[in-house]
């Protein structure tokens, strides 16, 4: 099996897995950097579907602000149109959020690479997938064999 790590809570990368196979390192990393993929994916679709409802009907809700700020742009009207719309205001804050923060996290990742932390999750759950084989959701577009 593989020694605990001191410095963290997750286990170090075990070399062997189920039925006594060996792990091959470079597939392994392919099936990390996929299931990564697919968080990436699944991140931003969540954002879309947010978008799409509650964003739309944020935007809905405040079509007559918007009519009024497109005639004649004024903060005050912009201000005052967000105050007494406060369930539309907060849904759009939502989605506004959830897009800055897929941005902010996915410019993270690019620029500085993923944290060890992270990594370690992906590596465990990609354990986790190989385990479980075929039965597990994931087993199709993660381990590909």
């Amino acid at each position: 099996m593989s020694k605990p790590n001191p410095d963290s809570s997750l286990p170090e990368l075990p070399l062997t897995y189920t039925s006594s196979q060996q792990i091959n390192l470079s597939q392994f990393q392919q099936e990390v950097e996929r299931l990564h993929e697919l968080t990436v994916w699944g991140r931003w679709l969540v954002v879309s579907l947010l978008w799409l409802t509650v964003g739309l009907a944020s935007l809905w809700e405040l079509r007559s602000v918007l009519e009024l700020c497109l005639e004649d742009f004024t903060w005050a009207a912009l201000k005052y149109g967000l105050i007494f719309n406060r369930l539309a205001s907060i849904g759009l804050a939502l989605c506004i959020g959830m897009t800055l923060a897929v941005l902010v996290w996915q410019s993270r990742n690019i620029l500085f690479g993923r944290p060890k932390i992270q990594q370690q999750r992906l590596e465990k759950r990609v354990l986790q997938i190989r385990q479980q084989g075929r039965r597990h959701p994931l087993w199709r577009w993660v381990c590909r064999q």
